[in-house]
């Protein structure tokens, strides 16, 4: 099973691919960029089943009580009664709709959760899928679902999707110094500037890696700290005392969830587009002539 992050993909395609419009002046460059990349992965690892993972909810609110920082600096407009307005370049806000008409088209599965973010979504498809997940993301909080005895490992792009890092748990070893059942725990305490977590002040991958390694987890870090005995540093003892408030809720809004109520029976890859019609029509009017055809014959070869 393929399991892409859509928005991670589509934002890399906008950045990535030249400026390309259709005819009516429409930008596409990340519609078509999506679709090579769809297009490459299942050429490259063919998948007996592929999901687009949704951000039906990129900022969710529980995750903003808990952290109000969280993700503060990407919001546009703040909205009671819906998700917030992310901050998204028009160009690419414009190819949104156009990326969700072609992948009905296609009979690609698209699968979101009110509430959660497109993370929740793999982290839930990858527990228990029944068979290996490669995981498409340019996102390390990730990282946290690899695990070689469930087949679940990372493809984390470089340039494209056609030579990525395999991400397994010999790779976070060798990257980080830690297990993969440690990520989570080792992102809480580093914290991400690109997602507004503070982390504990004046930690950062050394400290947390060691940390990890003498104390097994951030419950037993904890634990240290709280011990007068144990070999942490003076300094070392007063950050985590200082991040107290913090470390109580952050590792809940780092952690990917793994048990939403998520329909799978829609996850198997077609082997022909569901309505060609209809995206043929797309192809046409949005100038994805090219790409649609790769895809389809992608596809054929499922």
């Amino acid at each position: 099973m393929l399991l892409l992050d859509t928005a991670s993909l589509y934002f890399r395609a906008f950045f990535g691919v030249p400026e390309i419009k259709a005819e009516d002046g429409t930008p596409v460059n990340a519609v078509r960029g999506l679709l090579e990349f769809i297009s490459r992965l299942v050429n490259d690892y063919s998948p007996t089943d592929l999901v687009c993972c949704w951000d039906n909810d990129w900022r969710p609110q529980w995750r903003v009580d808990l952290i109000p920082s969280y993700k503060s600096h990407r919001v546009v407009e703040e909205v009671e009664t819906a998700p917030d307005v992310e901050e998204v370049p028009d160009p690419l806000q414009v190819q949104v709709p156009i990326i969700r008409e072609v992948l009905a088209a296609a009979g690609i599965c698209v699968i979101g959760a009110d509430g959660y973010e497109a993370d929740d979504v793999i982290g839930t498809l990858a527990t228990g899928a029944g068979m290996p997940v490669d995981v498409v993301t340019g996102d390390r909080d990730l990282f946290q679902l690899v695990d070689d005895t469930a087949g679940v490992r990372i493809l984390y792009p470089t340039r494209g999707v056609g030579d990525p890092d395999l991400v397994d748990e010999r790779w976070v070893l060798a990257k980080y110094g830690i297990s993969a059942a440690q990520y989570a725990d080792f992102a809480t305490m580093r914290g991400d500037s690109s997602d507004g977590l503070p982390g504990v002040k004046g930690v950062g991958d050394k400290t947390a890696a060691k940390l990890l390694d003498q104390f097994g987890d951030l419950e037993g870090i904890i634990a240290a700290v709280a011990d007068p005995t144990t070999s942490l540093t003076k300094s070392q003892r007063q950050r985590f005392i200082d991040a107290v408030d913090y470390l109580a809720v952050a590792p809940k809004v780092v952690a990917v969830a793994r048990d939403l109520p998520l329909d799978r029976s829609r996850t198997t890859l077609p082997s022909a587009p569901a309505d060609p019609t209809r995206l043929y029509e797309l192809a046409a009017t949005y100038n994805l002539t090219s790409p649609v055809a790769r895809l389809e014959a992608a596809l054929a070869r499922v």
